[in-house]
């Protein structure tokens, strides 16, 4: 009786193996199906057949290649936010979707012991703009880059906000979630352009966990109302401004016309850098290599769905104007503060020695020369110097050392 009960459950195992084995058989074929369809179907419709050539993929592959040249190791990460429901009130969540959202972070290597400095770059923008500077802060700092949300290579969630006040919940609170789960307090954020707005908004809200802020060529302390505006008051009265104007207030971006323009879209970029950076460098001109890498990379972060970009109307005004000038909140700054500006900088560094007066923080201002808005690119030695200067009391034992203003600066 024993062995025949024996010889019965040995019946039902092997019968629940092999149909366990034929289960995973099936899902491991329906898997494979899959992937094979969607292999075939990226050999049958190549990004060069597609309208816009470009991808999630394609952005962090130009992101590798222009990093390439670097002599510094760094990690590359995809740092998880959190995700919410349809209809949540976090304002990156509210779109129709509920995947997780992450921010594109690269990390390099460093001495242990290094002050940590947090990278954000500008509008238009994605923190591979600073390719030319991370060899020579990772000397010094422990040097974090970050895409914003909506920008490079982070999440692209749908862009609802409908005014100021969202728009800078957006990229505020989108940071601090990411310092969250980077698990960083006491550091350095050096914040460019509109970067450089966001980082200031984000030190007013959260002065605890910032030790110093490096603002370079900020947007964001003008505002519409000052005297300096009459000429724009003059232009808008004219058929261009009118028209200009009215293609701001409906969020016509630049990066629509790259798209707009499909596989033409990367010439178009590619004479951009090259003006840009070429023939109308105020600075140190690209190579051919850095030029190539760097059009490669900017096309894929400009054509790659709109997100972050949208945020334009709702923070700034035609002009470039703020509509909530950090002007107004000068008086309320918590952390000491240098700015940094190329001397061939449009943005006015005025600005910044308006703020200054009513600042109630230690603040300096810096110009470099042969620089413009990308100062750290025009000028990267300059850009250096004026970096280790702002920052000499954390990264110098010696608290008398580098007391003296680099060669070619300016102090305001």
């Amino acid at each position: 009786m024993s062995l025949n009960r024996f010889r019965l459950r040995m019946a039902e195992e092997i019968s629940k193996t092999k149909l366990g084995s034929s289960s995973s058989s099936a899902s491991a074929a329906t898997s494979a199906a899959t992937n094979a369809a969607k292999s075939r179907w990226k050999i049958l419709w190549p990004n060069s057949l597609r309208w816009i050539p470009t991808s999630t993929d394609n952005i962090i592959a130009a992101e590798n290649r222009l990093l390439s040249i670097l002599k510094t190791g760094y990690v590359q990460e995809q740092v998880s936010i959190g995700s919410g429901p349809p209809g949540s009130k976090v304002r990156w969540f509210r779109s129709s979707s509920d995947e997780s959202r992450f921010i594109n972070t690269v990390t390099f290597d460093a001495k242990e012991g290094s002050p940590t400095l947090v990278m954000v770059h500008g509008y238009g923008a994605s923190q591979g703009f600073f390719f030319r500077n991370f060899d020579a802060l990772a000397s010094r700092f422990r040097v974090i880059a970050i895409d914003q949300l909506g920008w490079g290579g982070s999440s692209r969630p749908d862009f609802t906000c409908k005014s100021t006040e969202e728009t800078e919940a957006w990229f505020i609170d989108s940071f601090e979630e990411w310092r969250k789960a980077k698990n960083l307090s006491n550091f350095i954020l050096l914040g460019h352009s509109f970067g450089g707005y966001v980082a200031a908004k984000y030190a007013l809200k959260h002065p605890e966990h910032v030790q110093h802020l490096v603002l370079v060529g900020s947007a964001g302390f003008s505002a519409e109302s000052d005297a300096k505006s009459e000429w724009l008051t003059k232009f808008r009265a004219t058929w261009k401004g009118a028209l200009l104007n009215h293609l701001w207030e409906s969020n016509f971006t630049p990066q629509k016309v790259v798209r707009g323009l499909g596989p033409w879209g990367p010439g178009l970029v590619n004479r951009y850098t090259s003006a840009r950076f070429g023939a109308h460098s105020v600075g140190t001109v690209l190579t051919e290599e850095e030029s190539r890498l760097l059009t490669d990379y900017v096309y894929h972060t400009l054509a790659a769905k709109a997100s972050g970009e949208l945020c334009l109307k709702y923070i700034f005004s035609f002009g470039a104007f703020a509509r909530k000038p950090l002007l107004q909140s000068a008086s309320e700054w918590k952390v000491p503060t240098t700015f940094i500006y190329g001397m061939n900088d449009w943005m006015n560094y005025q600005g910044a020695v308006e703020a200054r007066k009513h600042m109630k923080v230690p603040c300096e201002i810096i110009r470099v020369p042969q620089g413009g808005h990308f100062v750290f690119i025009d000028n990267p030695a300059g850009f250096h110097s004026a970096v280790m200067y702002a920052c000499r009391k954390y990264i110098s034992q010696d608290s008398s050392h580098q007391e003296l203003l680099p060669d070619g600066l300016r102090l305001v």
